[in-house]
């Protein structure tokens, strides 16, 4: 049956991340079997999923897949679980358009898994009825199952809130949090920082846990979660069969991952090592040389909060640059394309990169690129068919500048996004592809394939 629950908000930092997190810490704890889920692109809030539930949290992107390829990530990963815990973005009506397309609420409706709407009480009493009953009556096919309230100032404003929800709206009050003095989770940007980047990551969780134990009805939200009906099954969207013919020893493919890079769909690498791959993971901060690969796959992450490390680790750098110059399959994303330029510039300071790509990379204070993309094929390259569009996630304060008067051919024109200057993304050198742009396997499997048959095909040159 599938046992699940979304925890949805009326607006971003409203709270999900926090109670998301406790609640699957709290789960876990007692011995259940809890699948996480984040709606949407995010890798910060996945990687946070996963630490809190010890077992990898899944992507399900209304944008980056089509119906099938969620219900098939969904009902694959859910399967066996005790509970499935799907944390929503943005406000729950929150869309691309104004019909809510790609919004947690249709997330929700597809899955056909019951909404609790965690709603900020500051300085509110009755009103937070009216709130909730709005989003009741907005869309009567969305299935409301319960209210978390959030930042609640004493208890006689949580009783009239709690009456008031109850006789308004006829749903349960299944939690209220107080507001709270203290928030160990670490934020930068628009969200937390990464729990790789901080030792108070498991103290952070614990201390959510606790809230969440003492403020909300966690038996209540277990019933709502195992009251869900039926999802129909559908063919599609799993992980696929090997490509490797009988014979062929498989290729190994490395990925850096690490205290810079760590911005790994879980999908981009089963869909990897599921075709065949053996693959091999790298630091690129304490690993002397690259090892010998077939491919290289560089996803993203921060490396501007390591660059005097990336910058120190010269030897791994410049076997790298060799690997790329003898024509080693590379495919990398946003923090690993930035690590191929030249130069990484912040703080009115210079860091050598790996110098694969005639690029470099100055740090911004404002976001130059943020949501979704969509790019169409217009240069050669090693992975992808001209005239093929891909659907993808930027996110990067970095803006990228030649270093070299030379022309550039450009793999991809910009539909949606911004890229490298609003119009273009992506380059290539021989075997290597860089953009911006990060792509999810499970909506986009020919990624995948087209990696591997490099590495097959590089496997062979001897």
């Amino acid at each position: 049956m599938h046992p699940r629950v979304v925890i949805a908000g009326l607006k971003g930092g409203s709270g999900k991340t926090l109670i998301s997190l406790g609640l699957v810490s709290a789960w876990r704890k007692k011995g259940y079997r809890v699948a996480p889920f984040k709606k949407g692109p995010d890798f910060i809030d996945a990687g946070w999923l996963t630490f809190a539930g010890h077992r990898p949290c899944y992507n399900l992107d209304p944008f980056l897949m089509n119906q099938t390829q969620i219900l098939g990530s969904f009902l694959h990963r859910s399967d066996g679980m005790d509970i499935s815990l799907i944390e929503g973005n943005r406000g729950l009506y929150d869309g691309l358009d104004v019909n809510g397309c790609c919004s947690t609420a249709e997330l929700s409706k597809l899955l056909k898994a019951p909404v609790l709407l965690i709603v900020d009480v500051t300085m509110s009493t009755r009103t937070i009825a009216a709130i909730t009953k709005g989003c009741q009556v907005f869309d009567p096919d969305l299935d409301m199952a319960g209210v978390i309230l959030n930042r609640v100032a004493n208890q006689r404003q949580e009783g009239l809130i709690r009456t008031a929800v109850e006789k308004y709206c006829d749903l349960p009050v299944v939690g209220a949090i107080p507001r709270l003095r203290e928030n160990p989770f670490p934020e930068r940007h628009m969200g937390l920082v990464p729990h790789q980047e901080t030792e108070r990551a498991a103290k952070a969780v614990s201390w959510a846990e606790k809230i969440v134990s003492e403020h909300i009805h966690l038996d209540q939200i277990w019933k709502i979660a195992h009251g869900a009906g039926p999802v129909q099954a559908v063919s599609g969207g799993l992980l696929p069969e090997s490509i490797i013919p009988p014979g062929h020893a498989s290729p190994r493919i490395g990925f850096l991952k690490d205290r810079a890079f760590w911005f790994y769909y879980p999908e981009n690498l089963e869909y990897l090592e599921r075709l065949g791959a053996v693959l091999v993971q790298i630091d690129s901060i304490s690993d002397r040389a690259l090892p010998s690969l077939d491919a290289l796959y560089i996803g993203g992450g921060f490396p501007e909060t390591q660059a005097q490390a990336l910058a120190d680790n010269e030897g791994f750098r410049e076997s790298l640059r060799e690997a790329v110059e003898e024509g080693l399959p590379v495919y990398a994303e946003c923090g690993g394309f930035m690590y191929l330029g030249k130069r990484l510039l912040m703080n009115n300071r210079s860091y050598p990169m790996v110098g694969a790509l005639p690029l470099e990379f100055i740090l911004q204070k404002k976001p130059q690129g943020h949501g979704y993309t969509v790019l169409e094929v217009i240069g050669q390259n090693p992975y992808y068919p001209l005239g093929q569009l891909l659907r993808g996630h930027e996110f990067h304060y970095s803006r990228a500048v030649a270093s070299e008067d030379r022309n550039r051919e450009f793999v991809f024109r910009v539909n949606r996004g911004h890229g490298i200057d609003g119009l273009r993304d992506g380059l290539c050198r021989k075997k290597l592809l860089a953009s911006y742009t990060h792509v999810h396997a499970a909506g986009n499997p020919a990624w995948a394939r087209s990696l591997l048959r490099a590495a097959v095909e590089y496997g062979k040159r001897e």
